[in-house]
């Protein structure tokens, strides 16, 4: 009997598996459009505390909240200065190639659970209880459909499902380099005769053996590292070649304890992964935007555990030679107590779906009425955000 590999395909390899605040299994997900913009949306699962990450050490409520808080970090302009952690990015600043959205949040509001806000993160509707637009679809598949061109990159054999934010009516590639199929010996010789008339999916065979090898260990542990830069690694060949899109997620930004420990090895898995894509790019990094975002901030008080609990909130950073970075984007609330949302959390003042749409619109020339209607429903842009350069 011959085997095709469409035959192995539907037989179950592709794995699904999705933790909310902690994942360790990583989907990336692509997408190929045509011209030769490139968009990276990483989604930061668990909450990042953007308070933390992109200090406001000018605001003096910081040091009435955060009292014993560090107050220090490579500073960005009069305002605001970077976790240390993020010093890497630094020079990405000066360049123009980095930038901040501060005091940012979805419509969610109030309930501050994990599942819900990255549901809402990734559908990118308009409401504050969590529950998701008709067809449960992502924005940034919506996007893919305004796109003149749009065409879909062959799959790769070995992965899960997509991320909400590209799933939907457009066909999207799926790769899991961490997805830990535990083959044993005779399915992967198997695979590999499977494969071995197909150029494409030997290729691909090869790299998810690879990319295993890379993901041993404890998740949670230094090999974050290695995890983030082999996704940042691959995503950037893809983006070399016919990807134009890419989507995947990272963990660990769940501080509520010891945040002074645990924050930092989150950071450091970011900077790998941003500085990984500039460097694997090469000439390509200055057509490329990479927006990394999550589903809410964070308590503006540190917690009896040392940590911070869900907030509202927060900062989404861009990196990328297509911005005109070297700025911090925000209406300021400021963090004196009766400025703060519901005297616990920093006040939202712009909506991070409005920051997306003006890079969706300016870097990917996609039309205001169907990022205000059909990708954001409801959605009022506002004034240009001038991220793009």
């Amino acid at each position: 009997m011959t085997i095709h590999r469409r035959q192995v395909l539907r037989s179950g390899l592709a794995l699904g598996c999705s933790l909310a605040a902690t994942p360790f299994m990583t989907p990336v997900t692509f997408a190929a459009t045509p011209g030769e913009a490139r968009l990276v949306v990483i989604v930061l699962r668990g909450g990042m505390d953007g308070l933390d990450a992109v200090r406001p050490l000018g605001d003096p409520g910081l040091k009435a909240l955060r009292p014993d808080a560090a107050r220090d970090g490579p500073a960005l302009d009069g305002m605001f200065a970077l976790h240390p952690t993020l010093a890497p990015l630094l020079p990405l600043w000066q360049a123009g190639e980095f930038a901040v959205a501060h005091a940012v949040s979805t419509p969610y509001r109030d309930r501050r659970s994990h599942f819900d806000g990255q549901d809402v993160l990734e559908n990118g509707g308009n409401n504050a209880e969590g529950t998701l637009t008709p067809g449960g679809d992502g924005w940034l598949n919506r996007a893919i459909a305004h796109l003149p061109g749009a065409r879909t990159e062959t799959a790769f054999a070995v992965g899960h499902t997509t991320l909400m934010l590209l799933r939907g009516t457009q066909a999207v590639s799926t790769w899991a380099p961490d997805a830990g199929l535990d083959l044993s010996p005779q399915t992967d010789r198997l695979l590999e005769r499977i494969y071995a008339q197909d150029p494409l999916f030997a290729q691909a065979h090869a790299e998810a053996e690879a990319l295993a090898a890379l993901q041993g260990g404890d998740p949670m542990s230094s090999n974050k590292a290695r995890r983030a830069e082999a996704l940042a690694r691959f995503t950037a060949q893809r983006l070399q070649e016919e990807t134009r899109i890419a989507a995947f997620s990272l963990g660990g930004w769940d501080t509520h304890a010891r945040q002074d420990r645990t924050l930092p090895r989150a950071l450091a898995e970011l900077v790998t992964a941003i500085t990984t894509l500039r460097e694997t790019l090469g000439p390509d990094w200055r057509k490329t935007v990479v927006m990394a975002v999550t589903e809410f901030g964070r308590t503006a008080r540190i917690n009896g555990s040392g940590g911070t609990d869900h907030g509202t909130g927060g900062a989404a950073l861009f990196a990328g030679g297509a911005l005109a970075g070297g700025r911090v984007l925000t209406d300021w609330p400021g963090l004196r107590e009766s400025a703060l949302f519901q005297d616990r959390d920093l006040m939202p003042t712009r909506d991070l779906r409005a920051m997306a749409a003006w890079v969706l619109r300016d870097h990917l020339a996609l039309p205001r009425s169907a990022l205000e209607g059909a990708v954001f429903p409801g959605l009022e842009m506002g004034a240009p955000a001038g991220l793009i350069a």
